[in-house]
């Protein structure tokens, strides 16, 4: 009698798959399908009827109104578009649900595939106490502080406090985006600045639990972007640093980190894709770190691409958006991390629809757009001239990249670049992003995530005078 041996079967690529999002993301997962010959559906509000993203897709479904919680956080609308379409796969790209644990469960009970990590993992990094107690398991720098959430105690905290050393940083478990976070210099304010997190933490998180640790004074912001799969395979794609930014919201993202040695990024590196093994995680992901006085300190990962992410296909060659969906179909990685080379730099610039100076949105409608090009320049953008904008989202209207085999040919080409951008109809940031092309301390690097907002108080103080 012969016997039988049961194989797994082969994985197949998608033939449909649905883009649970907006903006120039759903545009860019939009093309990373046709290119591998996947079909789209795209779900929209009503207030992104004439997206190019909407016109260019296979298929296209309303799923309600202006309002995010009406559409693009409306699980039941989403899934449901999903199986009128027949769709296979939901690419929940950055922000809205991407991050979200329920989703993703959802998602996979009502037999689609979640192009992203699975739900218990999206939980688990999710949660920044848990998150920080793995990431400290698999081998992972974290910042000096308590392993667990703060006891209601006041003394307990003063105590805790003291042991970690002022200045401390009070923040929410389940916080994000820069919210839910309380710096504390001295003693007396401590019992009240974390009863006020607590507080914001609950309204903004449904979550109240907040943890302790210690404040980096001057820190840089560097990420590592990895990809992983089901097969326990995992690559770290080197490193970006994000330290220019304001009220922790990223303004310009830039590969590989100035001034940093490649042999620290080696290493912090591969622990990043030994600490994926070690979850089992699935997909494209990102730890985020502070770095101070050569060290680094873990203080979250991204369970999802990143907007940043063209800063690291620009210098591996990679197409992340693509590896997420071989990924998620079931494909082990081709890569290897002999294969991750890094080469050149890259620079990219975030186009906001907002007042340069104020940072107040400008949402209305463009009426001249006119992107730059030239060697080593990527345009990630959805709008277009006579596109309007709406004010319900994000104000982000497109991703600004040059490209150049040294950061001083980079930085030159998004001078010229933006030099070139004209944008008419709405406020942009483009004047902020050409003063910090010409900063002395941005063209010297390795400043720190503090840097952006002393400079515009400085500013202030001068106009004031």
């Amino acid at each position: 009698m012969a016997l039988s041996l049961s194989r797994t079967p082969a994985p197949v690529l998608f033939e449909k798959v649905l883009i649970a999002n907006r903006g120039e993301i759903a545009l860019r997962i939009q093309r990373a399908c046709r290119e591998m010959g996947i079909k789209t559906v795209v779900v929209y509000s009503e207030a992104d009827a004439d997206a190019k993203y909407v016109r260019l897709a296979d298929e296209s479904i309303c799923i309600g109104p202006p309002p995010s919680a009406q559409s693009y956080l409306n699980v039941p609308a989403i899934i449901a578009a999903a199986e009128v379409t027949d769709a296979q796969a939901i690419h929940p790209g950055y922000g809205f649900l991407s991050e979200n644990a329920d989703f993703s469960e959802k998602v996979e009970k009502s037999g689609f595939v979640f192009i992203g990590p699975r739900a218990e993992t999206i939980r688990l990094m999710g949660d920044k106490v848990s998150a920080k107690l793995a990431m400290k398991k698999a081998g992972v720098p974290v910042v000096p502080g308590i392993d667990g959430a703060l006891p209601d105690d006041p003394k307990e905290i003063v105590k805790i406090a003291r042991q970690i050393g002022y200045p401390v940083i009070i923040k929410a478990a389940g916080g994000g985006g820069g919210r839910g976070m309380r710096v504390v210099h001295a003693e007396g304010t401590l019992i009240n600045a974390v009863t006020l997190t607590k507080g914001e933490a609950l309204a903004a998180f449904g979550n109240g639990t907040v943890y302790m640790e210690k404040f980096l004074e001057n820190p840089r912001h560097i990420e590592i972007q990895v990809l992983a799969d089901q097969h326990r395979n995992a690559v770290y794609l080197g490193e970006r640093d994000c330290s220019m930014q304001r009220r922790h919201q990223k303004i310009i993202e830039e590969g590989p980190a100035p001034g940093i040695a490649e042999k620290l990024i080696a290493k912090i590196g591969e622990r990043c894709a030994d600490a994926c093994r070690k979850i089992g995680y699935r997909g494209a992901g990102t730890f985020e770190f502070l770095y101070e006085k050569g060290e680094f300190y873990f203080i979250e990962m991204n369970t999802r691409v990143q907007v940043e992410h063209p800063v690291t296909e620009l210098i591996t060659g990679v197409d992340i958006v693509q590896e997420q969906i071989k990924i998620a179909a079931g494909f082990k990685m081709d890569l290897r991390q002999k294969d991750i080379v890094k080469k050149g730099h890259a620079i990219e610039c975030r186009i906001n629809a907002e007042d340069p100076t104020t940072f107040v949105p400008s949402p209305g409608r463009i009426t001249a757009w006119h992107p730059p090009g030239g060697p080593g320049v990527r345009v990630d953008s959805h709008v277009y001239s006579n596109y309007f904008v709406p004010p319900n989202y994000d104000s982000m209207v497109g991703k600004l990249l040059t490209y150049g085999t040294t950061r001083e040919q980079a930085i030159a080409r998004m001078r010229i670049a933006l030099s070139e951008m004209i944008v008419e109809g709405i406020k942009t940031n483009i004047a902020l992003h050409r003063e910090l092309m010409d900063d002395a301390e941005f063209i010297k690097g390795g400043f720190s995530i503090h840097y952006l907002e002393k400079r515009m108080a400085k500013l202030a103080e001068r106009n004031r005078a």
